[in-house]
């Protein structure tokens, strides 16, 4: 497999088409959530905690329980009392032996180590009852002292947990070779260290998290919808925590409207609709407004970081080593802990470094927990090293691209399975060529000159440009190499192909859309396998009722993982259709052919039959080969080799206003390379949305919290989410250097935006502000930290 600047096409597989599920959703006939409704359902209203650090000493609900259409009102231990669940909420990622996870219950029983975590829970008939309930609950509380960052906690004064002697969660090393690390940095000419903060964002998909839970009238069984990414998992996790069976559990994720990774735990409100549900046997709902997501759903990013690099007297890199302080939030969620180390292994980027250590310190805090986040782990990565790289350059003297140059694996040449000091094995890359396209289509050139003009001329507003050249790690498999990690999963994914007896053909998919286009995209997988039209594939998912088998969404993983599976259960399908071929043909299968839905025997153009029929001869079963089972459909689990690694380069152009601080985005170029493209159309749209959510870090999001653990920002009043009106036209550009991890040669591009935008964006405005000796900027770079930052460098030069 080699890399190409063209893509490459077969009838359906790389070709634009428009997304099939988007009708339903224009018009409605698509279902979220908060659309189903079931008769007699219940509301529930959560009585949050307004304290970050707190012992509960009295919860008073007769006032809110006299209320009109109220049913019950509980209190956390009132619900413990119950016995509705057998085990905390689920961390499946401990990341090392002797982590420390305080028991997460979905209520607080006698303290609270959060604002937002829930106290009480109310049932009334309508959602505007059970809230104005919820508002009637008097809760007395003990304050207790808050730690309210990373820095606090790490100084240790108090704690987040009373109980607890420390606030450090875990310590995670990655340092295959101290020795050749420590001498790398002895040697080297130049070393850079730098701190960069990652700050916490709020997520904000464009539909809030809802359950809704429905027992039936007898059996005992539950069916759960739920706006998640993870069908599958929440179901086992339900089944784990609550001790309900797992066979009497059905998990449906209707359309849902983004996740981003938020919708990928399993949270308190699942639990208590599920638990309440069974118990009463009434069905059981919530659905988050904005002011609470804040508080209910997790957050991401929240890391302090510090890294260093050395370098020969040219700027050849001779080791990197890096340490992260991590905030995990008041609680261990489902991946908390691992988040972090999700780009432990790429803190050496696309670079050849000889020498590596990375080290991770796990705290926890009072405030709402971490956990995925777009990327998750890798846009931090991405981040330090390419800032690093910035700021090598400026110390060598020479430009950022020159310095990236320098430095690529293979030499920026075409490589496959090439192992990295970190001791990943990168499936394939070609770096050099996405540096190139994207200088070029950016116009690099003439950007330099007219900065150069803008300076020489004394004016206020001054042009920065950027650059990123990231590679990120993704389709989560294989499953032995999480075990590795003592990841609580496997890596691998389920399909199902079927013929119908009509010709038409059903896909069954363990992968689970949340707005990614899987129906469009599966539709174009088989059709081309199969040699059909792609309207004549349908594409079920998300219900563990019809696809029992899976592992869900998330990690950029559909694709790289998912859509492989399916190509592989076509492989199988053709392979038996074949057989029944050869014998309705009265022919040997090794003569026959298949090419755009037929078989053809070889040498024999007349004696063909479309697979259609193959397929119907399959359902009578008249005529098939003795021992052959009837019917054509077949199935995959499958579990990758490796990873995949996409990469690209990214180039940001910014204006800033001396004057005001402003930032003003004038121009975006991406050359990303996500092997060979299924539909460029989606890709694109995926890589528009990632870079918007980088830069959204960049420049405007910021979740803000006082010394008392009270978040200053939580509504989107306050908390600045980006429009179109603030993004400019994007230029995008693709390489294809087709993965060698699995047998579609494609890798994932769902966070790849994200994790080349926030580092190009900042160094772009780094660069505009040199002249004054600015090297970096805390993120969000807002007006007003711009303009604090140039008065006090201009402050410096007087």
């Amino acid at each position: 497999m080699t890399a190409t600047e063209s893509a490459p096409t077969t009838t359906h597989i790389g070709a634009r088409k428009l997304r099939k599920e988007d009708p339903k959703l224009l018009t409605g006939e698509g279902k979220y959530v908060d659309d189903i409704h079931v008769p007699g359902e219940l509301w529930m209203g959560m009585v949050r905690s307004t304290m970050a650090h707190a012992r509960i000493t009295g919860v008073d609900t007769s006032a809110a329980a006299e209320m009109p259409g109220v049913h019950a009102v509980y209190t956390g231990p009132e619900l413990q009392g119950m016995g509705l669940w057998a085990a905390p909420l689920p961390c499946a990622w401990p990341v090392t032996e002797d982590m420390v996870n305080p028991p997460h219950y979905p209520t607080a029983v006698d303290e609270v180590h959060h604002v937002g975590e829930i106290v009480a829970v109310v049932l009334a008939d309508s959602r505007y009852g059970a809230a104005d309930a919820a508002e009637q609950v008097v809760v007395d509380y003990e304050p207790l002292p808050a730690v309210a960052s990373i820095a606090a906690a790490r100084d240790g004064d108090d704690m987040a947990h009373s109980d607890l002697e420390s606030n450090k969660a875990y310590s995670w090393p990655l340092v295959p070779d101290p020795e050749a690390l420590d001498a790398a940095f002895a040697s080297a000419t130049h070393t850079i260290k730098a701190e960069f903060v990652q700050q916490r964002l709020i997520p904000a998909a464009m539909e809030p998290r809802g359950v809704l839970a429905v027992p039936s009238p007898a059996g005992g069984d539950i069916t759960l919808y739920s706006a998640t990414q993870v069908p599958h998992i929440l179901k086992v996790m339900v089944a784990a925590t609550t001790g309900l069976p797992e066979s009497k559990l059905r998990v449906i994720a209707p359309a849902v409207g983004g996740g981003f990774g938020a919708k990928l735990n399993i949270n308190p409100d699942e639990i208590l609709a599920a638990t309440l549900a069974h118990k009463l046997g009434r069905a059981v709902r919530w659905t988050e407004t904005r002011s609470e997501a804040a508080f209910s759903t997790h957050q991401g990013r929240g890391q302090l970081q510090t890294i260093e690099v050395a370098a020969d007297a040219d700027g050849k890199l001779k080791g990197v080593r890096v340490h992260l302080d991590a905030d995990m939030g008041a609680y261990m969620m489902l991946i908390t802990p691992g988040v972090p180390l999700l780009g432990s292994f790429l803190y050496t980027g696309v670079y050849d470094v000889p020498a590596f250590g990375f080290s991770c310190d796990g705290y926890f805090t009072n405030l709402t927990p971490t956990d995925a986040y777009r990327g998750a782990g890798r846009p931090e990565a991405s981040y330090a090293i390419e800032r690093a790289m910035d700021l090598l350059a400026a110390e060598v003297g020479v430009g950022p691209d020159e310095i990236r140059r320098r430095n690529y694996l293979a030499g920026g040449g075409h490589f496959e399975n090439l192992e990295t000091a970190s001791t990943l094995v990168f499936d394939s890359g070609h770096y050099a060529p996405t540096l190139d396209a994207a200088l070029e289509l950016s116009g690099y050139g003439d950007l330099r000159a007219e900065q150069q003009r803008r300076r020489d001329a004394g004016e206020s507003k001054q042009l920065g440009i950027g650059m990123c050249t990231y590679v990120e790690i993704c389709g989560l498999a294989p499953s032995r190499a999480l075990a590795g990690l003592n990841f609580g999963s496997g890596g691998w994914e389920h399909a199902v192909v079927r013929f119908l007896p009509t010709g038409k053909v059903e896909v069954v998919s363990g992968s689970t859309p949340h707005g990614q286009g899987h129906e469009t995209a599966w539709s174009q997988i088989v059709a081309d396998k199969l040699g059909i039209d792609p309207d004549d594939v349908t594409v079920l998912h998300s219900d563990t009722a019809i696809s029992p088998l899976g592992l869900d969404t998330y990690g950029s993983r559909s694709l790289a993982v998912g859509g492989v599976a399916i190509a592989m259960a076509c492989d199988k399908v053709i392979d038996k259709a074949k057989l029944i071929a050869a014998h309705q043909l009265e022919a040997n299968p090794d003569d026959l052919e298949f090419a755009d839905g037929s078989f053809t025997v070889k040498g024999s153009p007349d004696m063909t039959m479309p697979i259609q029929g193959v397929a119907f001869g399959a359902f009578t079963a008249h005529n098939l080969p003795d021992g052959m089972e009837p019917n054509l459909q077949e199935q995959v689990s499958f579990d990758p080799p490796n990873f995949a690694f996409p990469f690209g380069t990214h180039i940001c152009v910014v204006e800033i206003d001396e004057d005001t601080g402003e930032v003003k985005l004038l121009d975006y170029t991406a050359v990303d390379d996500c092997g060979n493209q299924v539909n460029p159309l989606i890709v694109e749209g995926q890589v528009h949305g990632g870079i918007v959510q980088g830069v959204a870090q960049a420049l405007w999001e910021g979740a803000s919290y006082d010394e008392d653990g009270n978040c200053r920002n939580p509504s989107l009043l306050d908390y600045l989410v980006p429009s179109a009106a603030e993004v400019p036209s994007m230029k995008l550009g693709a390489t294809y250097t087709p993965s060698t991890s699995n047998p579609l040669g494609v890798k994932g591009v769902g966070e790849a935006g994200t994790i080349g935008s926030a580092a190009a964006v900042i160094n772009a405005i780094c660069d505009a502000l040199s002249p004054y000796g600015i090297k970096d900027i805390e993120m969000p770079a807002t007006p007003a930290r711009v303009w604090k930052t140039i008065q006090e460098a201009k402050g410096g030069q007087s």
